[in-house]
């Protein structure tokens, strides 16, 4: 059998290759554990943005002082009492304008069904659009839709239960985040020579540097933003605007096409409204990306990720076209956690091989 170093790699990928397939054949076995992945993913990943949110304050209110547990339980009481006030706030706005979005909604239909015409009969458009392919399709698209009702009824279900899972769990696992956290990377560690705790440890403190940068970041330049374009919206008096606003707050956490996956609802609300709306829209749009992308993300998040803008773009088409949202959402936290660990395992590679020429050389 051949032992040179391309045998034995293709050896290897053979019995890897070998261990899905077989895997495959039993995923039942593996079934219990997908569930309970999915089950306790969002709770982590959601106790996780919160711990990187809180722990500063954790560690501020430490310094003055204050015991560890009670500065999570202020913590705790000051959000949900910031949480109350904003749901007093802007929670009558707030349903008022999605009650009137459900009671316009077939006036809506209309007006876009008359926009539509519009468009069939203009001299630059109808000669490049098959508007009879288009309408059938959606039709059909709505009958298989209200077909479809009775079943998802029970996904629909599901998702109700995994939000009570995530509001139930989120304050116990966040809680315990905060008050041991800090402890984890020892445990982490004991699993390394002790020769390799140091450098294990470097990996780890740039690991949560970069996560807690892009996050805190991304955190407050997607509030400021949404905060811009709400202020936007009710100057040039679009409908829905704080429908709106609050879905660009959640969209702006995806970088470079986030901002734009937020500005197409407003669109879509302007153009039923009006050709000059669409336009106001878009101003508001390009105010909100200019403040954002020169004055807020430049003093927030710094270049702490050193991330090339092409290869941000090209994470992004590779991770959307595998995982969808959750993709496009986590795709550039993991690659720059990833970067951190490849580029110290290389450089303790090198490190290692430095050492063992000189080690020759002076043996030699």
């Amino acid at each position: 059998m051949p032992k040179s170093k391309p045998f034995i790699f293709g050896y290897g990928v053979i019995v890897v290759l070998l261990i899905i397939y077989l895997g495959s054949k039993v995923s039942f076995i593996f079934q219990p554990i997908v569930v309970l992945v999915q089950t306790l993913f969002f709770p982590f990943l959601l106790s996780g943005i919160l711990y990187y949110l809180f722990r500063p304050i954790v560690e501020l209110l430490e310094s003055w002082g204050v015991p560890r547990v009670l500065s999570i339980l202020l913590i705790y009481v000051a959000f949900i009492s910031l949480f109350v006030m904003l749901g007093f706030l802007l929670g009558p706005i707030l349903s008022d304008q999605f009650k009137n979005l459900v009671d316009n909604f077939p006036a809506i239909m209309n007006k876009v069904q008359k926009r539509l015409i519009e468009l069939q009969k203009h001299p630059w458009i109808s000669p490049y659009i098959q508007w009879n392919d288009i309408s059938s399709q959606a039709v059909n698209y709505l009958k298989n839709s209200i077909t479809d009702i009775g079943r998802n009824i029970a996904q629909f279900i599901g998702i109700i239960m995994n939000i009570i899972v995530v509001f139930v769990t989120v304050p116990f696992i966040l809680y315990y985040m905060l008050k041991e956290g800090e402890k984890a990377p020892k445990y982490f560690l004991r699993i390394l020579p002790a020769q390799e705790r140091e450098h294990g440890m470097k990996i780890l403190r740039d690991m949560d540097l970069a996560l807690s940068s892009y996050i805190k970041g991304q955190v407050l330049v997607s509030l400021f933003v949404g905060l811009v374009v709400y202020i936007g919206y009710l100057i040039i008096d679009l409908d829905y605007a704080l429908i709106l606003a609050l879905g660009a707050v959640f969209t702006n956490v995806i970088p470079f096409v986030g901002p734009l996956i937020g500005t197409i609802p407003a669109l879509m609300v302007a153009w039923i409204h009006s050709p000059m709306m669409v336009i106001k829209v878009l101003i508001v749009a390009v105010i909100a990306q200019q403040l954002e992308g020169n004055v807020v993300s430049p003093l927030v998040m710094g270049r702490t990720l050193n991330i090339h803008p092409l290869t941000i773009i090209l994470i992004l088409l590779v991770a959307g076209g595998l995982g969808g949202f959750l993709g496009l959402l986590l795709a550039v936290p993991t690659y720059a956690v990833v970067k951190v660990v490849v580029s110290h395992v290389y450089r303790l590679i090198q490190l290692r091989k430095v050492q063992q020429n000189r080690g020759t050389l002076f043996f030699d």
